[in-house]
């Protein structure tokens, strides 16, 4: 196999693992009339634990320290995968379910290749903006069609979920380019480790909260901290390094559909038709759009 073949295989393992993100989150936190774990608890906390990991894995390899001229995007890749995404996510995800989380975030691909265009100073074709333009139209009409035609304060979060993974994407896919993906990863939890672990012991729950919460919040803090913030991103840079960010991106098209399966199990929540059908134009308009040539700009 070829070097794009185990990249594109490296990001479908990648994306299943994070498929599971938004369904375990959302187990983690609990909802509006059964609350969990707090949200900022959960973003913290699931950094922190992958912080810890991530020292012991370094010190394991002997990995040797990322050069200064890779540390502005590795505190980029922070902001937007460590902080925004699992933030924005897990406040969105106390007001609405995991399927209707996982439509919503299906524009992750056109976002992340937008990002991508930009930084690699690409000009993506009029065919390309046209798709991404109508991917957001059907987010935001599935959004006002499940908020009885208005948009909700959750879905506003949920597209800054978006905005931030597609930044974090991109600058961590850009470091993984020269140095092993499982080591970027590590570098960026242990570099908010000073940040994220002070504040998980703050936001620790009170033992009165603490006797409310279910082992589900629990085993679901667990996943997001092992695999949705760690070990997922193992296989997700470097199969973007191996493959290329503007191609492995586009195994993200499974995401939404995977999330909506995941979440039948997980929560037992209902697969309604209309939500299928939303997801799939999602998918399949992403699709098209990442099939849309790109130029170098002059």
């Amino acid at each position: 196999m070829d070097q794009q073949g185990r990249g594109l295989l490296l990001g479908v393992l990648g994306v299943t693992i994070f498929a599971m993100t938004l369904p375990m989150t959302r187990l983690a936190v609990g909802d509006a009339a059964d609350p969990q774990l707090p949200p900022g608890f959960v973003t913290a906390g699931r950094a922190a634990v992958a912080g810890l990991c991530s020292v012991v894995y370094l010190l394991a390899v002997r990995a040797p320290r990322p050069g200064w001229r890779h540390v502005p995007a590795l505190l980029v890749c922070a902001a937007g995968t460590v902080v925004g995404f699992p933030l924005f996510a897990a406040l969105a995800l106390r007001q609405v379910d995991a399927m209707h989380a996982a439509v919503i975030t299906g524009v992750l691909p056109l976002g992340t290749a937008i990002v991508a265009a930009l930084a690699l100073r690409q000009r993506p074709s009029n065919g390309f903006w046209i798709c991404a333009v109508l991917g957001c139209a059907l987010v935001l009409a599935f959004a006002a069609w499940t908020g009885s035609g208005q948009l909700s304060a959750a879905d506003g979060l949920l597209l800054l979920s978006v905005a931030s993974a597609s930044v974090g994407y991109v600058a961590g896919a850009r470091v993984s380019a020269v140095l092993p993906a499982q080591q970027v990863i590590s570098w960026i939890l242990v570099i908010t480790l000073p940040l994220t672990a002070p504040v998980a012991l703050w936001l620790w729950p009170e033992a009165p909260l603490r006797a409310t919460i279910g082992p589900g919040a629990w085993l679901g803090f667990g996943y997001v901290s092992l695999f949705s913030m760690w070990l997922g991103f193992f296989a997700w840079y470097r199969g973007l390094a191996l493959g290329g960010v503007m191609r492995v991106s586009q195994v993200q098209l499974l995401q939404p559909f995977l999330a909506l399966l995941f979440a039948v199990p997980v929560l037992g929540e209902r697969l309604q038709p209309l939500t299928l059908v939303f997801a799939l134009a999602v998918m399949g308009v992403v699709f098209i759009g990442r099939k849309m040539p790109t130029a170098r700009a002059a």
